[in-house]
């Protein structure tokens, strides 16, 4: 399949985002940037908002959760808003309070598992560590980034010799036990939980003593990559689901005076349930909907006509049909990677979309002139879940869920297509101008 050069670019630039967001705290961080490039202001939720029309604004709460829009030229009673939401935490492991573990000559981090990964995939990569670290300061507690960029941690296998079943069998491993990840050598009379403390405050410039408390996820230093015969797919880590963060980000900042109040909102903790203040089931996209609502003038009348004319794309990644496993899948719903954006449909809700979300979406994707598929999950395999149903259920508007399609969901390195990646972008940006 011919490869556009926008198209390869656009996947570069994914690439270039993945491999700067380790965590979602750096996520935001990232796309913070991008969005202050393309006029855009940050509000603080715990200060009064002044908002103009046609303006350009985003807010930060958590530190991993972002909402980003522009305001339209048509009233917000009459027109609604277009909201397109994704999420920018990724499944793996989480380092613990106290993870230093000191035994047998070697110092190991002790890890909590997050979400759903397949855990088989962290073993024998180049891991390291990443996330957000809070220092008493003469000011007061600070936070600040954490990212060690070289290999720091490994997670080595059993050799086959003592596991001789792993090909049959497939590699188990015990959350507890088994998952420690090795930092280093020990001496006998070194202090595991002080070098730990010390390694951690010197990466963020400040003293070990001064360290109040971390939340460090492990990623994969490995570079993104594009590859295939025709460079037309990309691999790397946490494409579920900061690839449709940037989609919805690189829509939103190419949205130039929309009719519509368009919205991009990107949430933690959809991995573990979204139910924190921070993630989808949590007040943010409510508070901020409303806060809008109030700057331009909405009564409470007002407000609930404006969600009623309202759109919610939930933009999360969608399971592409693997050859090698073809009895996963329903067999009438083979989504194809280089395809198009896929349109998620489960009858017990666990994705949002109704059929008149579905044919609105994809008369969006033919105005972009943008393919696409549709998918639905074998009916004796449990199907996993989106941001779409909670924000559906929590602001009652119409809602549908896509995504683009990848093949290893959840792994410790994932892939995806190039010409997917575009197409996505332009569909939702098509939502935003609709």
């Amino acid at each position: 399949m011919p490869l556009p050069t926008a198209a390869r670019t656009t996947a570069q630039e994914l690439i270039a985002f993945i491999d700067a967001s380790p965590s979602p705290w750096h996520a935001v961080a990232s796309i913070e940037q991008r969005l202050q490039a393309h006029g855009f202001s940050r509000l603080e939720e715990g200060e009064r908002w002044q908002l103009a029309a046609g303006g350009r604004y985003y807010a930060v709460r958590g530190g991993a959760s972002l909402i980003a829009f522009v305001l339209g030229s048509l009233p917000l009673a009459a027109s609604g808003f277009r909201i397109v939401g994704a999420h920018t935490d990724s499944p793996g492991l989480r380092l613990k309070p106290r993870p230093a573990l000191a035994a047998d000559g070697l110092l190991r981090l002790g890890v909590e598992v997050y979400g759903g990964p397949i855990l088989a995939t962290f073993t024998d990569r180049d891991l390291s560590l990443a996330g957000r670290v809070v220092l008493r300061t003469a000011a007061g507690a600070e936070t600040r980034l954490l990212r060690f960029e070289r290999p720091l941690l490994r997670l080595p296998n059993l050799a086959i010799h003592m596991n001789r079943e792993v090909n049959e069998q497939g590699l188990k491993l015990n959350k507890q036990t088994e998952l420690p990840l090795i930092l280093g050598l020990l001496g006998k009379e070194e202090d595991a939980e002080a070098r730990v403390r010390t390694l951690l405050a010197d990466a963020v410039q400040g003293a070990a003593a001064d360290l109040l408390s971390w939340e460090l996820a492990v990623h994969d230093v490995q570079p993104g990559c594009l590859w295939g015969a025709d460079l037309e797919f990309v691999a790397s880590r946490q494409l579920d689901n900061l690839a449709s963060c940037h989609a919805a980000i690189a829509a939103l900042t190419a949205t130039q005076a929309p009719a519509a109040t368009c919205v991009a909102a990107l949430f933690d903790h959809e991995e573990v349930g979204s139910e924190s203040a921070a993630g989808a089931g949590g007040s943010f996209i409510g508070d901020v909907l409303a806060r809008i609502g109030l700057q331009t003038g909405l009564d409470d009348e007002d407000r609930r006509r404006a969600l009623a004319r309202s759109f919610f794309v939930s933009a999360d990644m969608a399971h592409a049909y693997n050859p090698n496993f073809p009895a996963a899948y329903e067999p009438e719903h083979k989504v194809r990677v280089n395809g198009g954006p896929v349109i998620k449909t489960n009858a017990s809700q666990r994705y949002s979309t109704q059929a008149e979300t579905a044919a609105r979406f994809m008369g969006l994707c033919e105005q972009a002139g943008v393919p696409c598929q549709q998918y639905a999950h074998r009916s004796d395999l449990g199907c996993g879940s989106t941001i779409g149903p909670i924000v559906a259920a929590g602001l009652g508007i119409a809602s549908v869920d896509v995504g683009a399609p990848m093949w290893a969901m959840h792994s410790a390195r994932e892939s995806a297509g190039v010409h997917d990646h575009a197409w996505m972008i332009a569909a939702l940006a098509a939502a935003f101008a609709s």
